[in-house]
């Protein structure tokens, strides 16, 4: 990792806790927070999220772990140690009763106790700090500075589920603590737990506004989170903070632009990263990417031969090297890359293709190009159990039911009769919401529509789920979303609608995705048609697209990449379908209370006539035909989705009825599937 000089302007900000105890200056601090996303982007393509390794604020050796220290208070043989792995007593830490509290008369021995135990690790006595943390800690679970030095051991040493407990704890002590708190932000982002990460990232800027590290942060966890223009507002702060273009910020602004489909900017600003640092694995691994998402595929082998040289191994390396060759049908080479040894010795591509999730999705994904659907299968189940395994999600069934079991008794033709709708802002361009199960051709739709001139592509648009969220806030409810939208009925709330109407199109305005003269924005946002009562309150006059496509080839084809959206049903071929089901009955309830600008439309039909399907979308939008919509492959626009290759590439048909392919290891879910199925008038072939 490399060291830049000087400080950053707003180092002089930090937490009096941290001048005591932490050596690191801030800007390595900020380096490393920027790296670690760098770092985290190449688990998108076969790599577990890195371990953190040793501290580069002084390289101090890991404390052994697991030591039984029998130091004061201290009895192993009374009370076993915490599972967590902090070294201290389990009645010390996770199991600590709230109501316990140290003596007040043991503090001042502990002040000394605990800055004895910072100028150890401080001075590189990592062994004489773990000892004089656990004392203290022992006496005052709770006593901050013995936290901090204890969490800085265990981090350093890789323990981290320790140091995310001691974290927490810290963090529940000292609210107003922003190194900690940018700390356990950056902890929870590298876990992969982007809601709690984003939730005390912004504690972070609350904190210190004028923090670099608190916007790199938020930079970090909102482009992850599939937010990335909020996500670039915060890294072009910390260049504004910190009047310095280190090359790692810039290689992942650049991602974050990648991630807009902003190509060119982004390019540039790889360009730049690489001139000042020549050297760094992800920026050329990231670039790479970007070449290869835009289609300019020598430039990419290029970028991710140079970052093989610096890494050969590399998290994620031999995944894009795979994608690249599929995506030029060379799927031999392309299979060759993630393949095991064939003379069973081991090397990356074997330890890969076994350990990881990602590897094992796409080695499946190229199998079934070759028409090897029962080995592709195979791979597509181990990814997903690995999956499972590895980040411990799992379908949140409860919590799906129960909102749509809510949704269906208040969404009522009684009821939604009594309710306040909102009026059309004039001059704005109007929303085109275009629904589907994810992998039902949404994004296909998207890129023919917003070839036409007047329609921008909105994408995967976040904010009737934010909305939907804000609603019981908003209206002053004590109820929540759907029922705090009775507040609707109240004088003072009776203009609610238009309330959530401009709230919506602002956003879509600070977004910048509506293009001069558009009259049209889509929203594709996967499964918005959970929210199809509240949409047509807010936007009664917009159209509705909803894409279908054969059920069994949607859940197929969902088993097949890695989503997070719908509950996470996207681990387990059953949740897929439970889900699908779920979300289509929905729908069905929906249609049958309200009177819906609703126009369905098959995958299948597009595929046997994509022009008809074109000019019926586009008549019932209200918009003339326009041919450049039929030849969407020439739309120069970069969708952010798993279907970014298919929709540069001109119509075929080999993903229509795939799950014939497959139909034996799909037996399982055709039951559940099945009344969704004669609703649609989807047979079994």
């Amino acid at each position: 990792m490399l060291s830049i000089a000087g400080q950053i302007p707003g180092e002089d900000k930090k937490a009096a806790l941290s001048d005591d105890v932490d050596s690191s200056s801030m800007a390595d601090r900020v380096r490393n927070s920027q790296r670690a996303f760098a770092e985290k982007r190449g688990t998108e393509h076969g790599a577990r999220p890195a371990r953190p390794g040793t501290a580069t604020d002084g390289g101090y050796p890991p404390a052994p772990l697991g030591r039984i220290v029998a130091h004061g208070a201290m009895n192993a043989q009374r009370d076993a140690l915490c599972a967590c792995g902090s070294g201290l007593r389990s009645c010390r830490c996770c199991e600590l009763d709230p109501a316990f509290a140290a003596s007040p008369e043991a503090r001042d021995r502990l002040d000394i106790l605990a800055r004895c135990a910072a100028n150890a690790l401080a001075s590189g006595d990592a062994v004489a700090a773990e000892a004089g943390s656990l004392d203290v800690l022992d006496i005052a679970p709770r006593f901050p500075s013995a936290l901090w030095v204890l969490y800085q051991i265990r981090r350093r040493a890789g323990n981290e589920q320790a140091a995310l407990a001691l974290l927490q704890r810290l963090v529940a002590v000292e609210p107003n603590n922003a190194d900690a708190t940018q700390e356990l932000a950056l902890l929870l982002f590298q876990r992969g737990d982007l809601a709690a990460a984003e939730h005390h990232a912004r504690n972070a800027v609350r904190l210190a506004p004028v923090h670099p590290r608190s916007h790199n942060l938020m930079g970090m966890i909102l482009t992850e989170a599939q937010r990335p223009h909020i996500g670039e507002f915060h890294y072009r702060r910390v260049l504004e903070i910190t009047g310095a273009r280190d090359p790692i910020l810039l290689a992942n602004l650049a991602w974050n632009l990648k991630c807009q489909g902003r190509i060119a900017e982004a390019r540039e600003l790889y360009n730049e990263s690489v001139e000042a640092a020549p050297d760094i694995f992800e920026t050329l691994f990231g670039w790479g990417q970007l070449e290869e998402a835009d289609g300019n595929f020598a430039a990419a082998r290029a970028k991710l031969d140079r970052a093989a040289e610096i890494r050969p191994d590399g998290p994620g390396l031999r995944v894009a090297r795979a994608t690249l060759h599929a995506r030029q049908g060379k799927l031999a080479a392309a299979l060759a890359e993630i393949e095991p040894d064939p003379d069973g010795g081991e090397n990356g591509a074997s330890t890969e293709a076994r350990n990881d999730s990602n590897a094992l999705l796409e080695k499946g994904r190229i199998l079934d190009r070759l028409g090897r659907y029962d080995e592709a299968f195979v791979c597509f189940d181990e990814a997903k159990r690995l999956a499972r395994e590895i980040t411990g999600k799992h379908y949140l069934d409860q919590q799906a039911r129960e909102i749509a079991d809510r949704l269906r008794r208040f969404f009522v033709s009684d009821r939604v009769r009594l309710m306040p709708v909102a009026s059309v802002r004039e001059g704005s361009a109007q929303p085109i919401f275009i629904m589907g199960f994810p992998r039902s051709g949404t994004t296909l739709v998207e890129q023919a529509l917003s070839a036409h001139p007047r329609i921008s592509a909105g994408d995967e648009l976040p904010f009737i789920g934010e909305l939907s969220d804000a609603i019981p806030r908003l209206f002053g409810s004590p109820l929540s979303y759907p029922e705090a939208l009775a507040e609707l009925w109240m004088g003072d709330n009776r203009r609610g609608p238009e309330t959530l109407r401009d709230a919506y199109l602002q956003k879509a305005e600070l977004r910048g995705v509506v293009k001069p003269g558009s009259t049209g924005l889509t929203d594709k946002m996967p499964l918005n048609e959970m929210h199809i009562g509240l949409i047509s309150l807010i936007f009664p006059r917009s159209p509705l697209i909803h894409i279908l496509r054969h059920p069994l080839d949607v859940v197929l084809s969902v088993y097949s990449h890695h989503l997070t959206h719908g509950y996470f049903c996207a681990y387990a071929l059953e949740t897929i379908a439970q889900h699908y089901a779920l979300v289509m009955d929905l729908v069905h309830h929906y249609r049958s209370q309200m009177a819906l600008r609703y126009l369905p439309v098959r995958y299948e039909d597009m595929i046997e006539d994509m022009s008809g399907s074109v000019r019926r979308m586009l008549d019932f939008v209200g918009e003339s035909f326009d041919e450049r919509c039929v030849n969407f492959q020439d739309n120069r626009r970069l969708p952010q989705t798993p279907s970014y290759a298919q929709v540069t590439q001109k119509l075929y048909d080999r993903s229509r009825f795939r799950y014939r392919h497959y139909r034996k290891h799909l037996e399982p879910v055709i039951p559940i599937l099945k009344p969704a199925m004669d609703r649609l008038g989807y047979t079994l072939n």
